[in-house]
């Protein structure tokens, strides 16, 4: 079993960075890909980036490429999204989700865990 736990969320100014969190515990985490999703208001949940169980595969949705970077320290358990010159439209609330698939998948059900979620407002 994973269990995640997301942080870092909050408020920022658009061309502003934040960079969020999800600690995952459980002994099979470093086997897992992981994937960062997020969820605007009143849209459905969209991928933005994952991370292959050794970091040396990572995927990203074209709408965040060049701007986010996603990032993995299994030694801590610990994926990470970096994001940078944020946009009003990456207001949403953030989740991160493991897969158990060699390679992350894109698709909200090809993830076997997931975390509760972390709120990210941009401002204009």
């Amino acid at each position: 079993q994973v269990q995640l736990v997301e942080s870092g969320g909050g408020l920022v100014q658009a061309g502003g960075s934040l960079r969020l969190s999800c600690a995952a515990s459980g002994r099979t985490f470093s086997s897992y890909a992981m994937g960062w999703f997020r969820q605007a208001p009143g849209k459905e949940r969209e991928f933005v980036a994952a991370i292959s169980w050794s970091g040396g595969y990572t995927y990203y949705a074209d709408s965040v490429k060049g701007r986010f970077t996603i990032s993995r320290v299994n030694a801590k358990n610990t994926v990470y999204l970096q994001m940078n010159s944020l946009k009003p439209e990456d207001t949403a609330v953030y989740y991160c989700a493991a897969d158990s698939s060699v390679v992350p998948g894109k698709k909200e059900y090809e993830y076997d865990y997931w975390g509760q979620g972390t709120q990210v407002t941009v401002s204009s």
